[in-house]
């Protein structure tokens, strides 16, 4: 590099912190403007739980969505093509774990995020200037302080010393992750409100985020996120570890506006549009698209359960009673590039999302809301844990729990695991439906090679016929298979668990057939 040339990259540096110090007073004024007092300053655990208890008792005023006209009507690639500079990462120069990218306005991304850093107990805010970012289109640098719309984490996850995204916040109450070696799939939202409601859902947003810088050494990043919408406020606080599984503890506190009767509390979306379980409408060359293949769930109990997911010719709202669960989540257990067969969108290597609560949630539903698509475009998939007692207005509700972004369910189990569910006609009756499912684990492993294995199918309506159970030596584990003879049913709920004379061996296998 010349004399000149690190001459004028000094200059630039300079310019920009003269700017950023301008703009961080204007982002620290316009906080105080939009209700969010005591934003900046001396900072601690209790901070974001004031201002959300504070905005919960006051009517809803969300923040700016006006942008300039030439911000105004961005589509997807003149959005992308605005980048921000790797060298002006948040923490870039620090010699940390972790460093800290952001996105511009515009698209789908309109309202203004305030974004603040935590360094020694103290909240400053993180200055805007246009030149954070390069710009495909140079008419599409404006020198407005418009602020920034989410924000990217960073660390070297999959080489060292190579600093990577492995987490954004990005749109409404979104964000998601991954773990070493994935990519993109599924995403977790805040929070969840009228999901699955015919008359409309309320999408909550995260309107500002607190990043408490890491010391030298740490693993770890905290992020505290402030949670806003017409009906609900809410403080969180994510304590993220990224890796071979990457975990989120995540701290919530809850205040809602209004009563809220239908919560979602830690949300899963993601995109289901076929398997071999679910393709009489589609004509793909693929054998599967998806994010997620199956709900899991372990209930308070000790039941262990999976239910198939499915891409319906009509909303499906499933609810699955619980008291206090221990854990559930949206699942990619196919992990063979030959399950999917796509090169471009490695459906094999994006993350299953398991969720543990921490302490007793009481009573409740987990809730599965499937929504027809046409394509792998469209989220169709969410989960939730619906509390049974409404949220009441004025009242503090606190859940807290980890996110496991990984390659299968934190916990080890004993029991006999679902490989496959394929679905198909009968040859000889058209009104019928052959079912195939594949069991694999454990108990194949420490079992005598003698020991008969049987199926014990349950069904909420129709009939089930043919039950056969054999060996799959493909998968070192056994193949179960029937038909399914609906009648006149519109909607069954089937079960089925593989057992030896002992009993149960594996977890059960749920599903929701309709025509």
């Amino acid at each position: 590099m010349s004399s000149s040339v690190q001459r004028r990259d000094l200059m630039r540096i300079g310019a920009g912190a003269t700017l950023a110090t301008l703009a961080g007073g204007v982002v620290a004024r316009q906080a105080r403007a939009e209700g969010l007092e005591g934003a900046t300053g001396t900072f601690d655990d209790m901070t974001v739980r004031q201002i959300a208890r504070r905005l919960a008792s006051a009517p809803y005023h969300g923040p700016s969505q006006t942008l300039p006209k030439a911000l105004d009507n961005l589509n997807f690639d003149q959005f992308r093509s605005i980048a921000y500079r790797e060298d002006k990462t948040l923490w870039h120069d620090d010699s940390l774990a972790f460093d800290v990218a952001f996105f511009p306005r515009g698209f789908l991304y309109r309202p203004r995020i305030d974004i603040f850093e935590i360094k020694d107990g103290k909240s400053e805010a993180v200055p805007y200037s246009p030149d954070l970012f390069t710009y495909g289109d140079p008419s599409l640098r404006v020198d407005d302080n418009l602020g920034f719309a989410g924000l990217r984490l960073r660390t070297p996850i999959n080489t060292p010393g190579v600093m990577e995204e492995f987490c954004v916040f990005l749109g409404a109450s979104y964000f998601r992750a991954v773990a070493k070696g994935q990519s993109y799939g599924l995403s977790a939202r805040g929070f969840a409100d009228g999901t699955g409601d015919p008359k409309g859902e309320e999408f909550a947003l995260f309107r500002a985020f607190w990043l408490e810088k890491p010391q030298p050494g740490v693993k770890a990043v905290v992020v505290h996120a402030l949670l806003d919408s017409p009906s609900v406020a809410g403080a969180f606080r994510f304590t993220i570890r990224p890796g071979d599984a990457t975990v989120f503890d995540v701290q919530s506190t809850i205040y809602p506006r209004t009563k809220i009767e239908q919560s979602g509390i830690a949300p899963l979306t993601g995109m289901f549009y076929f398997d071999a379980n679910d393709r009489t409408h589609v004509d793909d060359w693929r054998p599967a698209a998806h994010d997620s293949e199956a709900l899991q769930m372990w209930t308070g109990a000790g039941q262990e359960l999976f239910r198939p997911l499915r891409n319906p010719l009509d909303l499906q709202f499933s609810a699955f009673s619980d008291d206090s669960p221990r854990g559930f989540g949206l699942m990619q257990r196919r992990r063979n590039f030959h399950d999917f067969e796509d090169l471009a969108l490695n459906y094999e290597k994006r993350p299953s999302l398991w969720i543990e609560p921490i302490g007793d949630w009481g009573q409740g539903w987990v809730d599965l809301v499937e929504i027809p698509t046409p394509n792998e475009v469209n989220d169709n998939i969410v989960s939730f844990w619906r509390p049974k007692t409404p949220l009441e207005a004025g009242k503090e509700y606190s859940f807290t729990y980890r996110m496991y972004w990984g390659w299968d369910a934190p916990f080890p189990t004993p029991l006999a695991r679902v490989g496959a569910t394929r679905v198909g006609s009968v040859v000889d009756d058209k009104n019928a439906r052959f079912f195939a499912i594949d069991f694999m684990g454990v108990p194949f492993e420490r079992l005598p090679k003698d020991t008969k294995f049987h199926l014990e199918p349950q069904s909420s309506g129709g009939k089930i016929r043919n039950v056969v159970v054999e060996p799959n030596p493909n998968i070192n584990g056994w193949r179960t298979t029937f038909e399914f003879v609906p009648g006149d049913e519109k909607v069954v709920e089937l079960r089925c668990v593989l057992a030896a004379d002992s009993g149960p061996v594996s977890e059960e296998w749920v599903y929701r057939w309709t025509p």
